[in-house]
C-alpha cells in the first residue's frame, strides 16, 4: 500500500509579529465593535480581514486587492495561528476587501473608531500627550475628475499639477509620530482651513487641553491661532509674509544689525554627545486681537526671531553663486562671436542686462555700467564706390558687485519668525525652536504613507469611498509602524543598549534608533513546513535567530507567537 504525503511550505516571515502587534493594539476587536457587518456575513470577521490585509501591506508593501487572496492562500496556517480564527482564502477575496474599504469610508463610524483606538493606545503604551503636529500631503493619480468628487485638480505637493489628486491631513503625536486624526479631503482644498477641524477632532479624541500644536506657515492664519488660544491650548508655527510683511521683519532685525539686541545661541545635542550651535535669536511680545465665534479675544503672543546658521550659510552660498553667474553673463554681452547678436545701443544693452539681473534674482547687488565706444574704420574704394571713413559704435558692459548692499543682503538671510502663545516658563526660546526643528517626524510619517511600505502611491482605485477607506486603513498601518519603532527605541534608551545585526553587509553596525522597516526585515526567511501523512501531521519551523528573539524581547512579545505554529519543532539556535 502506497502512502500519500502532502507537503505544504509557507513563508512566515514577519506575519506573526504584525498580527500580534495588531492584537495588542486592539485593532480587530475595535473594528468589529464600531463597524457593523451584514447579517449574512460569514467566515473571518471584518476586523480579522483588515488585520490580515494590513499584515500583507506592511510585509509586501502592496495594497492591491487582487494580490491579497493568493498571498493568504499561501499562508493559511500562519494567518489562522495569528488571528485565532479559521481562515480561508476566500476571506480575503476582492469582494471582502471592497466591503472593508467601503465600511471604513463611513465618516461617523470612523471618527468613533479612531477616538476609541487613540484612547486605547494611550492607555496600553502609557503615552502622555503634550505635543501634536499637523501637516498635509497630496496623492496624485490618473483618475477621472467628477463634480463634487474626491479627485480634483489643485496645488500638487508631488509636482504633478497635470494630474487630479486627493488631499490627506494628518495629526500626529510627538515624539513617536503616531497618527491621531486622519482627514481625507478633495484635492482642490486649500491647506489653511483644514487645521481648525483637525485640532477640534484631536481635542475630542484625546479629551486633553494644554497641548502644543505645531504646524508649518499655513497654520499661522490668524483664525487658526485664535481658535487654539480660545480653546486653552498652545500653538507654534512660523509666520509667512502675509502675517509678517518684509518691512515688519526688517523692523524686527534693525536692533540686531545696530548692535542693540543681544542674540541667544541655540544648541542641539549630537549623537556623539557633543553640542552643536544651530541657531541664534531673540524674542519679543506683541498683543493680538481676533474674533472667535462672535467674541473678541485679546492675548499676548511671543514672536521668536530666529536665524538658522545652516540655512544662512546655504543661502549665502547660493546667492554668491547666482551673483557670479549673473556677472559672467553680463560680461558675455561684450563677446564677439559668429551668429551672436550684440547690443546696438545703450538702451538695448540696458534692457538685456535688466533681464539677466532679474533672471538670477540679484537686483541691486550689481553695479552695471555701459560705455559707448566709437571706432573709425577706413574703407577702400571699390569700383564705383569711393573711399570713405565708416564710424562704428560699440557698447561695452561692465558689472561689479556692490559690496555694501551684498553684506546687507547676507545679513538678512536665514531669518524666520515663529509665533507662539505658550508661556516662556513652559516653552523657553531654545525649547520652542528645537520643537519646531523636529517637524521631520510628521514629514517622515507622510513619506511612509505615500511610499514603502504603505505605498499609497500609486493607488489602483477609482471610487471615492474606496480611496477614503484605503487611506484610513493605511493610517492604521502607520500606527503599527510607529508603535513598533517607539517601543524598541524606548527599551534601548532605558537600558543604554544598542541593537546590531539589522544592516545587510555590516552585521556589527549597531544603533539605538532602529526603524520599524529594519526590524520587520530581520524576520525575513522564516518558513513553516507542514507534512501531512495518512495518520499524523508533522510541522517544522525555521529556528528563530538570536537577533529575532532579541527583537521580540524588546517588543515584550513571547517567542510563542512563532513557536505556537509548530510547538514541537522549535529548537533554540
Amino acid at each position: 500500500m502506497t502512502e500519500t504525503l502532502t507537503v505544504i511550505s509557507e513563508r512566515v516571515d514577519d506575519t506573526p509579529l504584525l498580527l500580534a502587534q495588531q492584537e495588542r493594539m486592539g485593532i480587530g476587536s475595535l473594528l468589529d465593535e464600531h463597524f457593523a457587518t451584514h447579517g449574512n456575513w460569514q467566515g473571518l470577521s471584518l476586523g480579522g480581514v483588515a488585520e490580515g490585509w494590513l499584515a500583507h501591506i506592511l510585509s509586501e508593501g502592496d495594497h492591491r486587492m487582487n494580490h491579497m487572496q493568493s498571498w493568504a492562500e499561501q499562508r493559511l496556517e500562519t494567518l489562522q495561528g495569528g488571528l485565532g480564527q479559521p481562515v480561508r482564502g476566500l476571506d480575503f477575496g476582492d469582494d471582502r476587501l471592497e466591503i472593508v474599504l467601503r465600511t471604513l469610508s463611513e465618516d461617523s463610524r470612523w471618527d468613533s473608531f479612531e477616538e476609541a483606538l487613540n484612547r486605547h493606545l494611550l492607555r496600553v503604551y502609557a503615552l502622555e500627550p503634550k505635543q501634536v503636529r499637523l501637516d498635509s500631503t497630496t496623492a496624485s493619480g490618473y483618475w477621472c475628475v467628477t463634480e463634487g468628487g474626491l479627485f480634483q485638480f489643485g496645488h500638487s505637493k508631488d509636482r504633478r499639477s497635470d494630474l487630479p489628486q486627493v488631499k490627506v491631513m494628518l495629526s500626529t503625536l510627538d515624539p513617536l509620530g503616531m497618527p491621531l486624526v486622519t482627514d481625507v479631503l478633495s484635492g482642490q482644498r486649500a491647506d489653511d482651513p483644514l487645521y481648525i477641524p483637525a485640532i477640534q477632532r484631536v481635542r475630542e479624541g484625546l479629551g486633553t487641553r494644554g497641548l502644543l500644536y505645531i504646524g508649518d506657515c499655513k497654520m499661522a492664519a490668524l483664525g487658526t491661532r485664535a481658535f487654539v488660544q480660545a480653546g486653552h491650548d498652545y500653538y507654534l508655527c512660523p509666520l509667512p509674509e502675509t502675517q509678517l510683511p518684509p518691512e515688519e521683519l526688517a523692523r524686527y532685525l534693525a536692533p540686531v544689525w545696530e548692535g542693540r539686541q543681544r542674540l541667544t545661541p541655540i544648541y542641539r545635542d549630537k549623537a556623539d554627545g557633543k553640542r552643536e550651535m544651530i541657531a541664534q535669536g531673540y524674542e519679543r511680545t506683541v498683543s493680538v486681537t481676533a474674533v472667535v465665534e462672535g467674541k473678541t479675544i485679546t492675548w499676548t503672543e511671543r514672536h521668536l526671531v530666529i536665524r538658522s546658521l545652516k540655512q544662512a550659510r546655504a543661502a549665502e552660498k547660493a546667492l554668491r553663486k547666482r551673483l557670479a553667474k549673473a556677472q559672467a553673463t553680463l560680461i558675455a554681452l561684450n563677446e564677439r562671436k559668429r551668429g551672436k547678436k550684440r547690443p546696438r545701443d545703450v538702451a538695448e544693452a540696458r534692457q538685456a542686462a535688466t533681464a539677466i539681473v532679474e533672471q538670477y534674482k540679484v537686483q541691486g547687488l550689481l553695479q552695471v555700467d555701459y560705455e559707448e565706444i566709437v571706432h573709425q574704420r577706413q574703407v577702400r574704394r571699390y569700383r564705383d564706390r569711393p573711399a570713405r571713413i565708416e564710424v562704428q559704435c560699440e557698447i561695452r558692459v561692465t558689472a561689479r558687485v556692490n559690496q555694501i548692499v551684498l553684506e546687507q543682503a547676507i545679513q538678512s538671510l536665514g531669518w524666520c519668525v515663529y509665533a507662539t502663545n505658550a508661556l516662556v516658563t513652559l516653552f523657553p526660546l531654545s525649547q520652542a525652536v528645537l520643537a519646531y526643528r523636529s517637524q521631520y517626524i510628521i514629514e517622515r510619517g507622510l513619506g511612509r504613507l505615500k511610499g514603502r511600505p504603505l505605498s499609497l502611491i500609486p493607488m489602483y482605485l477609482a471610487r471615492d469611498d474606496h480611496a477614503t477607506g484605503l487611506i484610513r486603513l493605511l493610517s492604521i498601518g502607520l500606527r503599527i509602524l510607529t508603535l513598533l519603532e517607539f517601543v524598541v527605541r524606548r527599551r534601548l534608551t532605558q537600558t543604554g543598549a544598542q541593537l546590531a545585526g539589522l544592516y545587510a553587509g555590516n552585521p556589527k553596525r549597531a544603533t539605538a534608533r532602529p526603524t520599524a522597516e529594519h526590524l520587520l526585515e530581520a524576520f525575513q526567511g522564516i518558513t513553516l513546513t507542514v507534512i501531512q501523512e495518512p495518520y499524523q501531521t508533522r510541522r517544522h519551523l525555521t529556528p528563530l535567530s538570536k537577533l529575532q528573539q532579541h527583537i521580540l524581547d524588546l517588543l515584550d512579545f513571547s517567542v510563542a507567537i512563532y513557536t505556537n505554529l509548530c510547538a514541537d519543532s522549535f529548537k533554540p539556535p
